[in-house]
């Protein structure tokens, strides 16, 4: 993992954002971190989109504690509709 300070990001952002596509870029302020660059080419937008949507994550998570149904029921129902 690569590290940079805020004022090198500043000076370097092609460099890091290059870094980023092998490695994170561990970005810091103070000699704290304050931010990570992860790189994302080639990916998909819609992927990285609900890959950061908390919304998104909350609702997976809530729907993962409700009782779900097995699947040869599910077509067995959808077969009777017909």
């Amino acid at each position: 993992m690569k590290s940079v300070t805020v004022r090198d990001l500043q000076k370097s952002v092609r460099d890091c954002v290059d870094s980023s596509q092998k490695e994170r870029v561990v970005v810091t302020r103070h000699g704290r971190p304050a931010a990570v660059l992860v790189g994302v080419e080639g990916s998909d937008w819609e992927d990285l989109f609900y890959q950061a949507n908390a919304g998104f994550w909350k609702m997976i998570s809530e729907r993962r504690k409700q009782k779900s149904s097995p699947l040869a029921d599910v077509i067995r129902r959808l077969k009777k509709k017909k």
